[in-house]
């Protein structure tokens, strides 16, 4: 087992990594010992998964359900969120409960965020079971909801006690959200590691193909990544913006198809390919670079260009982001590759990237 971790003071948590955890992980154990547990999946994770956890906890959780939701970004909002707390307020629970999070990154992000809010904030775990939520979504206490006009725009932040990451659970997953997960992983390597951008890049066939050994190498510094940056930055003031590398396009693709048109991380693919160029047009990186991310993108199996739009559609998409100030996008781009700046953009510049990176 590989440990990682995210260290914040009074809210520190470990991430653990390894095969079999689900059955058998003592620190889940200690947590759930004598309290009220929910456990929150879908109807795709928990027909598989579940049960697993179930056993797990009989004899050890003072009392046990299991809320399952309907899967897929599209159920990634208030109605789906109610079921949530309709299963805690008549089971009863209280505030010393737990809820664990058994699914992807958007059962994480809901179960997260009813954690957040129930009787002002109890106790959960993540059990991410795809890669895409392993790397990213888990890690980090970003949780929340979508809106119509944007993604994630509901949410707050809310450390998990404890990460609990079973790559058993990959040998389930379907290819295209391997490569969906795959995005991420590139994404910290492009931002912060050049030498472990090139190392997944090598990986990426032994990746694609779930090998056991290449899986653990990536998920362990994928998280080390992202750990090191939360631990300094945890409420996006400044430093952590840069783990948005292509989210500002790609939340704009997946706004603008409809949420769960395009898997989150093929989204991100596109974007960090748009990203790029932007970055080369604004002199911060060289055509070589910007090449080589389109390259290990497509090698990836992700979408390297993105919808083809009208630019105007685009602009307006990205002015409802996250990091946008009074409706002008900030983007995350190159300086070098392995690192990342946060910057304004000329919009001839932008809308000569989604001309060229759309096919428009």
């Amino acid at each position: 087992m590989i440990q990682v971790e995210v260290a914040l003071a009074e809210r520190s948590y470990p991430i653990l990594i390894g095969q079999g955890l689900l059955s058998a992980c003592e620190p889940l154990l200690r947590l759930a010992a004598g309290r009220m547990v929910a456990i929150v999946t879908d109807d795709q994770v928990g027909p598989l998964y579940a049960a697993r956890l179930e056993a797990a906890l009989q004899g050890v959780a003072a009392s046990r359900i299991t809320v399952t939701l309907p899967h897929g970004e599209a159920n990634k909002g208030w109605g789906t969120l109610e079921r949530i707390f309709d299963a805690l307020l008549e089971a009863r629970f209280d505030r010393g409960a737990l809820i664990v999070a058994l699914g992807g990154g958007v059962v994480g992000d809901m179960a997260g965020f009813a954690a957040a809010v129930y009787q002002r904030g109890i106790d959960f775990v993540q059990v991410p079971t795809t890669l895409l939520a392993q790397v990213d979504s888990s890690v980090g206490g970003k949780t929340g909801i979508n809106h119509p006009l944007g993604k994630n725009m509901i949410g707050a932040f809310h450390q998990p006690r404890l990460v609990l990451i079973d790559t058993d659970t990959l040998s389930t997953l379907p290819a295209r959200e391997v490569s969906a997960g795959l995005a991420e992983i590139l994404k910290h390597g492009a931002i912060a590691d050049a030498g472990y951008f090139e190392q997944v890049v090598n990986d990426l066939a032994a990746l694609r193909a779930v090998d056991a050994a290449a899986l653990a190498r990536a998920i362990a510094r994928s998280c080390e990544i992202k750990a090191s940056v939360v631990s300094r930055d945890e409420r996006e003031g400044g430093l952590r913006a840069i783990l948005n590398f292509g989210h500002t396009f790609g939340h704009a693709i997946e706004a603008g198809l409809g949420y769960g048109e395009w898997l989150h991380g093929e989204a991100v693919g596109a974007g960090m390919v748009m990203a790029a160029d932007l970055s080369c047009r604004l002199g911060l990186i060289e055509g070589a670079v910007r090449k080589r991310i389109e390259q290990a993108v497509a090698e990836a199996g992700l979408p390297v260009e993105g919808p083809r739009w009208a630019v105007q559609r685009y602009i307006e998409l990205m002015s409802v982001d996250k990091k946008a100030e009074q409706g002008t996008p900030k983007f995350v781009l190159l300086d070098a590759l392995g690192s990342a700046v946060v910057k304004r953009a000329p919009q001839a510049d932008v809308e000569a990237t989604l001309r060229a990176c759309t096919g428009a």
